[in-house]
């Protein structure tokens, strides 16, 4: 089925009449200003999420409106294929697409929603879980890392993500304006997140390491580094903290995307002998997580310095890390 435009409305493809609005929009007889903060409401990400599934939708032959049984029979038909959750933020995706419409959410129905149960009880829930950058894996990493610009950016990103546990979003939207270094170490401040979308922002601190290991002097150094290379064009001000390097050693303008954070960590996982199937961008973030639980810090200040919204998000990382502490089994044998 052809769309003109994903952000068309979809409905006059269909016999409906009514303006061409984009998924997620306010009523245009809404005044200006309320159809940008409602637009607002809404992050960038999640809005691009909606259209790609919606895309999808289309593509195998779906329609909106749609009725609940052509819903739980596209749901079924990627079964097999896809997560359970994956399936579920479809679902939520396409009953979006329905209600910004005006039209009832078929996928709040009694069949989509069984066939939804049906998915997770035969399929099973448990998440897709990455390998956590702990400490020895993190030192092998770094280990191989030179004096060239790629190893010394590199080597910012890799300390700067674990010791912040920070996510990939917010390791790329960092600026030269959110880092501040002073005499105990050096302050970042994370302005958006996944947690927090009205940017109500945290402030963490990293103090300096007395090893030869420090994600302190690791980023001055790579800023250091930056201001010699040259750009590729002059970027936005304040500049983003990582950017790609092109072939010709050039800056470009623009921040890393966080995709190239997690091809990064493979890549560097690959160089240091380790398996880099299981390591991926978020390596860094539960990295610290589970060191920090195994090395006693108390819940309250990992999340304090993570930024999970719930002790709930954080207790894997916690239980991982004190998997061996207090063990029944320690001295029966």
């Amino acid at each position: 089925m052809e769309t003109k435009n994903l952000d068309d409305d979809i409905n006059d493809r269909d016999g409906l009449s009514g303006p061409a609005r984009p998924i997620d929009a306010p009523p245009t007889a809404l005044p200006a200003a309320v159809r940008h903060y409602v637009h607002a409401a809404t992050a960038p990400r999640t809005r691009q999420a909606y259209r790609e599934d919606l895309a999808r939708f289309l593509a195998w032959g779906g329609q909106v409106p749609s009725s609940p049984a052509m819903i739980a029979t596209y749901l079924a038909a990627h079964g097999e294929s896809h997560a359970p959750a994956t399936l579920g933020r479809w679902a939520v995706s396409l009953g979006r697409a329905h209600t910004s419409q005006g039209l009832a959410d078929p996928c709040r129905e009694a069949l989509v929603r069984a066939t939804l149960r049906g998915i997770r009880r035969q399929r099973g829930t448990a998440p897709r879980q990455v390998a956590p950058l702990e400490r020895e894996a993190l030192l092998a990493l770094l280990a191989p890392l030179g004096a060239s610009p790629r190893d010394m950016r590199d080597r910012a990103l890799l300390l700067l993500g674990f010791s912040a546990a920070l996510r990939r979003s917010e390791l790329v939207a960092l600026t030269m304006a959110d880092v501040a270094f002073g005499t105990q170490g050096l302050t970042v401040t994370i302005r958006q997140s996944k947690t927090d979308q009205e940017g109500v922002g945290r402030t963490i601190g990293i103090p300096r390491a007395r090893g030869p290991v420090c994600p302190v002097r690791a980023l001055r150094a790579w800023l250091a580094m930056a201001a010699e290379l040259r750009w590729a064009e002059e970027p936005a001000s304040p500049a983003p903290l990582f950017r790609p390097l092109d072939r010709h050693g050039r800056l470009a303008p623009q921040a890393l995307s966080g995709h190239a954070v997690a091809v990064i960590v493979k890549q560097r996982a690959a160089a240091a002998g380790l398996d880099p199937a299981v390591y991926s961008g978020h390596s860094l973030r539960a990295g610290f997580c589970t060191a920090a639980a195994r090395h006693g810090a108390p819940t309250w200040r990992i999340q304090q310095i993570s930024g999970h919204r719930t002790h709930a998000s954080l207790e894997r990382y916690i239980r991982a890390g004190q998997l061996f502490d207090d063990h029944p089994l320690e001295g029966l044998f």
